[in-house]
């Protein structure tokens, strides 16, 4: 058997479909770094069976999946598909080729196929069994596998020993018997718990059954009397019914009669009822006819007096308008005048300012131009002074240092030249000696950063170590306290499930007819399945309903029918059925005012929760019964209503009509509705146990994953910490030779420097101070020249502009006078000229306004006058028309009088017939009452027989006896046997059916409780054959790996020796293996002693040694050589060719000698950006030639 192919598709870099082809042999496959060859192993891993995304190189299992470039979209799927050649049939298969597939989607979808057939990861898994094939295996080993076998802790190389020992499968096997013991081990717990339930209930229906026997014959006797009495008094409330509809039927005739002739009177009463009402109104038009025209005849005569003022006044207003108008017409004109005289002033006095302003200007503008030159003058001339008496005190000093600094020169020149000697020779051994200084320093800090960085990621670490340890104490001790409630409340749990599906507790008629459940769909259930009932009312309710809460709906008659003819031919007892078509809860309950009784809850209906097509059933069952609080508010509810009410308390007392009491302790705390709820209560806590339970184990795992994975971290940073502290004390030596070295020099050459530089700065300071003192000098000559020749120039414009100066400023005075003078006189005429032009506007304004008034008030004194003669005309024809209407009046009230009288007498026969009325309907309603009170008697003595005991009438007429003729001596003997059967107390009618069946399941589960117990021994039977085969199997194989690593690694190393060890106080079946190498010449060490080259090939020597005890049909290397050096890597692939015979390789590689070995070369490259493409064969091998 060997690999003949791999098919990638959207797996990581592999965007396109990639066909890997394989022949026996070594075939290699190369490329550079970061193009993708590792991802070939990952693909071969995943396609096994490997489930954790770390151990391929992802955060998850979406991060396989091609997730695309800047040029390419994301895929939604990745797939790899290897073919096995199985021709030799090594795997257990009828197929000569042999092809697994993995395919996994965004969504999170996965499916593994096998020969295109979906399957299951278990039979891929299962199907590798043995051949050193699969994701535990030592047919692939990645990149870093080679370090964690050497480098990791001797019980994290257990798999790969067991693989290779063949003891895997039987590990598997082992674990499953043992998850089937666990599951036995729980079922037994379920059993033992169920059998103890039934233990309890066998012995209280021992007894009951023979209560029931009792019961049931008092009952039979019960049923007799209690049908005779109902026939009895249906018959009376029959002749009572009669009796009131005959007098209702005479009420109902003269009731009818009595409205006819009120309907009659009420017509002609309401007609003359209009009639007088239109009289009435006829009057009061009438009279307020006559009102207003008296009213208007007085305002007439008012408004022509007021005219007639009104045009006396508009006749004197005009004489007084036109001498007002002469008036304003003079006064406008003398205004014209005047402001015509000032308009002429201020035209002349706005020129005057215009050429004043000029003269102004002008005059002010030569008196600055002279003050500024005569200002500048005198500035200049002191400023001249002032510099020449500096430039005289400068020249002495100057001439005085020139002397001193020619006499320093000479000194320094010479000291410089024997120094500059001295200097060069210490120059060149100072900058040798610092160079290899600052090399040293530079190692030393480096190492010391290490070590820092090192201490603090061990005590990181150390507390990391005691947080993990803290939390997995917490976790695995919450885990067992989940565990323990799990299994226990599972059990509990798995009881009362059997029991409910088998209606346990329940009457066997009623489980009977509950079996037809899916062949009937018009069963329903029972009552006790329909509600729903709080935990605080479920003693109440189920008191309540006694009996009947085994009473099981139907969705109508003909199913009930159906199902009591079922028991019947079965003979399986009896039952009761609620039909919803005719139990509907009709009859309301009466006594509503004793809800609001102190101590009273409701009424039972209105304390469950039901679907809305039952609500009928529970108003029937529960609509009429009181719950209270407790017995107390019961018995004074029951005594305030004369024991007429059926009343239960929270407690379960039950107080019936007629004053009986039922009470007292239960005998267990199980009930029907309790059960339900607990069933409930119980799902809902496993389910959150077993959450619970999952999620610690998952912690656990993740925290034991956590702890392993610190603990390399510790162990590597320990060897590293040991490595930098011996470079730390190599670097230290070496920084102190060099710094005492370079101080001996520096302190001799930082004296030469420090004198050289003292001479620089002097010879320096002296050359440029001479410079300064010549340039002084000539500069100092040249400008006392021209200072003398500024102050001459100076003095002359002084003299010439001084007279100039004085005579410009009278000018300029002189003006500015006269300009005020003007503009105050412009300003005065402006003001003139305003004020008058106000005034003409006024007059003007005031003129035309007289001038409109005295044409209005003409026309409003002729309209006046026309108004006056149309309102006398208006009085002539109003004394006219208020003589008519006060005649018109008069007639309308007589008439008014007659119809009043008639009125009268109509009024008071409409009252005697509304009188009579009232009294019928009256008489009606106490009838109407009557009946109903008879009726709801009739039914509830019908209801009675149906609920008690599922009579209808007509089926109670052919049980009656006429022995039973006097009704007050029936209800005698119904008295004395409901007391008989009072005092039997609570009674399970279908105890005897119970206690056969319960008996019956309690035989059974015996017997399933001896099994269980006989498959515990065998599971464990063979656990310990399997421990015992595996333990002998192991050590077996164990042996041969040692004599054959021992081999391998003397081939490989050419020399030496390698031993395997078990590490002891540990079973050997998960105990640790330790690897121990000696390389020539060198003394037995341990792995973490040894180079990486070294440990490297001690790996590849166990992994050959492994190969040649039980050679996989493939083994994938993923670059495991690249640690070696160009001799091993020839020996490593010497190797590879003696394997080959019995085991196909690829080999993933960068190292040319793995190449030229290779048989067969793929290349792996990304021509384009983060998609992996395969090379030429040729290609490749072309560049190996070269």
């Amino acid at each position: 058997m060997y690999l003949k192919s791999i098919e990638v598709v959207g797996f990581k870099s592999f965007a396109n479909k990639i066909l890997f082809e394989f022949h026996n042999g070594i075939t290699g496959i190369v490329g550079p770094n970061g193009s993708g060859k590792s991802n070939v192993g990952d693909a071969v891993r995943w396609v096994l069976g490997e489930q954790s995304a770390k151990q391929l190189r992802g955060a998850s299992m979406q991060d396989v999946i091609f997730a695309g470039t800047e040029n390419r979209k994301p895929l939604s799927y990745a797939y790899v598909a290897i073919t096995m050649d199985n021709s030799d049939h090594q795997l257990a298969v009828d197929y000569e080729e042999v092809t697994v597939a993995r395919r996994v989607y965004r969504s999170g979808e996965s499916e593994y196929l096998i020969n295109g057939n979906a399957c299951r990861l278990k039979d891929v898994t299962e199907l590798f069994y043995d051949t050193g094939i699969g994701k535990e295996g030592y047919s692939i080993i990645g990149q870093g596998q080679i370090e964690r076998i050497l480098s990791g802790k001797p019980e994290e190389r257990r798999e790969l020993f067991d693989e290779a020992a063949g003891i895997v499968k039987y590990k598997k096997r082992k674990a499953t018997a043992q998850k089937k013991l666990e599951s036995e081990r729980e079922n037994l717990v379920r059993v033992n718990d169920i059998l103890s339930e039934l233990e309890r209930q066998v012995g209280p229906l021992e007894r009951q059954a023979e209560k029931a026997r009792i019961y049931l014959k008092k009952k039979e006797e019960l049923k007799t009397y209690d049908v005779n009495m109902f026939l009895m008094e249906v018959e009376r409330i029959e002749g009572q019914l009669e009796e009131v509809g005959g007098k209702y039927h005479i009420a109902d005739a003269q009731l009818k009669e009595a409205n006819e002739s009120y309907e009659n009177i009420k017509t002609e009463y309401e007609r003359m009822e209009r009639d007088m009402e239109q009289m009435e109104e006829h009057i009061n038009s009438l009279r307020e006819n006559i009102s207003n025209s008296t009213v208007l005849k007085g305002k007439l005569e008012g408004q022509i007096n007021v005219l007639k003022e009104q045009i006396h006044t508009a006749e004197l207003t005009d004489e007084h308008l036109q001498s007002r108008l002469s008036s304003i017409e003079r006064e406008r004109e003398e205004r014209v005048e005047s402001k015509t005289t000032y308009d002429e002033q201020k035209a002349e006095a706005e020129r005057q300012l215009e050429e004043i302003s000029e003269r102004r200007a002008k005059e002010q503008q030569a008196l600055a131009e002279l003050q500024a030159e005569i200002a500048k003058c005198n500035e200049g001339m002191e400023r001249g002074k002032s510099e020449i008496i500096e430039l005289l005190n400068n020249k002495a000093s100057i001439k005085a240092r020139q002397q001193r600094y020619d006499t320093m020169l000479e000194q320094v020149n010479i000291r410089k030249a024997q120094l500059t000697q001295r200097l060069l020779a210490r120059k060149t051994e100072e900058a040798d000696l610092e160079s290899v200084l600052a090399d040293y320093r530079e190692e030393l800090d480096g190492i010391n950063a290490a070590i820092a960085e090192l201490k603090q990621n061990a005590l990181e670490m150390e507390e990391k170590g005691r947080e993990w340890k803290r939390k997995s104490a917490e976790t695995s001790q919450k885990l067992e306290l989940d565990i323990t409630r799990f299994h226990k409340e599972q059990s509990r749990l798995e009881s009362l499930k059997n029991i409910a599906e088998r209606y346990d507790g329940y009457g066997n008629s009623i489980r009977r007819v509950m079996e037809q459940k899916d062949a009937n769909k018009g069963l329903l259930g029972v009552v006790s399945d329909l509600i729903q009932v709080e935990k605080k009312y479920e003693t109440a309710i189920e008191t309540a309903l006694g009996g009947s809460i085994q009473n099981i709906v139907t969705e109508d008659e003909a199913t009930a029918k159906k199902m009591i003819s079922y028991l019947k031919e079965n003979r399986f007892g009896r039952a009761t059925f609620l039909p919803l078509t005719s139990v509907d809860g009709r009859g309301k309950f009466k006594n509503s005012e004793a809800l609001q009784e102190p101590g009273v809850i409701g009424l039972a209906s209105t304390l469950v929760k039901t679907e809305k097509k039952y609500e009928g059933v529970t108003a029937h069952l529960l609509g009429r019964v009181v719950v209270t609080e407790h017995i107390d508010y019961a018995v004074a509810l029951a005594r305030k209503y004369h024991y007429s009410l059926n009343i239960v308390t929270l407690d379960g007392e039950h107080l019936s009509p007629g004053g009986s009491m039922t009470g007292g302790a239960f005998r267990n705390s199980s009930n029907l509705l309790g059960r339900k709820r607990e069933i409930e209560e119980l799902e809902g806590s496993v389910a959150a146990l077993e959450a619970a339970i999952k999620e610690g184990k998952n912690r656990l795992e993740d925290i034991k994953t956590a702890r392993a994975l610190l603990a390399e971290d510790v162990e590597e940073n320990k060897a590293k910490l040991q490595e930098q502290y011996i470079l730390q004390n190599t670097a230290k030596i070496n920084v102190e030779r060099a710094t005492e070295q370079r101080n001996e020099s520096e302190s001799v050459f930082a004296g030469l420097r420090a004198e050289n530089s003292e001479l620089e700065s002097q010879l320096k300071e002296i050359n440029e101070n001479k410079e300064k003192i010549t340039e002084e000098i000539a500069a100092a000559a040249k400008r006392e020249t021209e200072i003398e020749e500024e102050s001459r120039q100076y003095q002359e414009i002084l003299d010439r502009n001084a007279a100039k100066e004085g005579e410009a400023a009278k000018a300029v005075s002189d003006v500015q006078m006269e300009e005020a003078r003007i503009r105050q006189q412009a300003e005065f005429i402006q003001v003139n000229i305003d004020r008058l032009a106000g005034e003409i506007d006024r007059y003007e304004k005031d003129r035309e306004e007289l001038l409109q008034q005295a044409k209005e008030a003409k026309a409003d004194a002729e309209k006046k006058r026309s108004d006056i003669e149309e309102i006398q005309k208006t009085l002539l024809a109003s004394d006219d028309s208020s003589a008519d209407l006060e005649k018109e009046l008069k007639e309308s009230i007589e008439k008014k009088e007659e119809m009043s009288a008639v009125y009268k007498g109509f009024f008071q026969k409409r009252e005697d017939i509304s009188k009579e009325i009232s009294d019928l309907d009256k008489e009606i309603f106490r009838l109407n009452s009557q009946r109903e009170k008879l009726e709801d008697a009739r039914e509830y003595q019908n209801n009675y027989m149906w609920e008690e005991y599922e009579l209808t009438l007509h089926a109670a007429m052919e049980l009656r006896n006429e022995e039973y003729d006097d009704l007050a001596e029936v209800k005698k003997l119904i008295a004395g046997i409901k007391d008989d059967i009072r005092k039997l107390g609570d009674v399970n009618v279908n105890a005897i059916e119970d206690y056969k069946e319960i008996s019956e399941r309690y035989e059974f589960l015996k017997t399933q409780h001896d099994d269980l117990v006989e498959a515990e021994k065998t599971l464990v039977g063979i656990i310990e054959e399997l421990d015992t085969g595996m333990r002998k199997q192991f050590m077996e194989k164990f042996g041969e790996i040692q004599r054959e690593f021992d081999q391998v690694f003397k081939e490989l190393f050419g020399g030496g020796k390698g031993t395997l060890e078990l590490v002891e106080d540990e079973d050997i079946l998960e105990c640790g293996i330790r690897i121990i190498a000696q390389p020539p010449g060198k003394k037995l060490q341990n792995m973490m002693q040894m180079s990486g080259g070294e440990k490297s090939l001690t790996a590849i020597a166990l992994l050959f040694a492994i190969q040649n005890l039980k050679p996989s049909p493939f083994c994938l290397l993923d670059e495991i050589e690249a640690a070696l050096d160009d001799s091993n890597v020839s020996r490593f692939a010497q190797y590879l060719h003696k394997l080959t015979k019995n085991t196909q390789f690829i080999v993933i590689t960068h190292r040319r000698g793995t190449m030229a070995a290779a048989d067969r070369l793929y290349g792996i490259t990304m021509q384009e950006k983060g998609v992996s493409t395969l090379v030429s064969v040729n290609l490749i091998e072309d560049d190996l030639d070269k």
